[in-house]
């Protein structure tokens, strides 16, 4: 079932897919970064700082749609009522 977001990934798969790419993407990606910065020289610690912080936001942007919302309750489900939400 599509979602009403418009990106075509309903809750859950959008949580799945959250998933694989936190569990198997981020250390794939850590990994390729480190090998590559490996064939430099080392650069001084705040610019090496820099680098690695820069790539860590940069990796999640292309997933921006993926991770919105994740964190939420699913917005297909009902509320959840409890006993006392009738009270005044």
């Amino acid at each position: 079932m599509a979602s009403k977001n418009g990106n075509g990934l309903s809750y859950a798969a959008r949580r799945r897919w959250a998933l694989v790419l936190l569990l198997v993407g981020l250390p794939v990606y850590i990994a390729a970064v480190w090998f590559v910065l490996s064939l430099f020289d080392r650069p001084p610690l705040l610019l090496e700082f820099v680098v690695y912080v820069a790539l860590g936001v940069i990796w999640a942007l292309p997933f921006k749609f993926v991770f919105k919302g994740v964190g939420q309750a699913n917005p297909e489900d009902a509320p959840v009522a409890f006993e006392d939400d009738d009270r005044p």
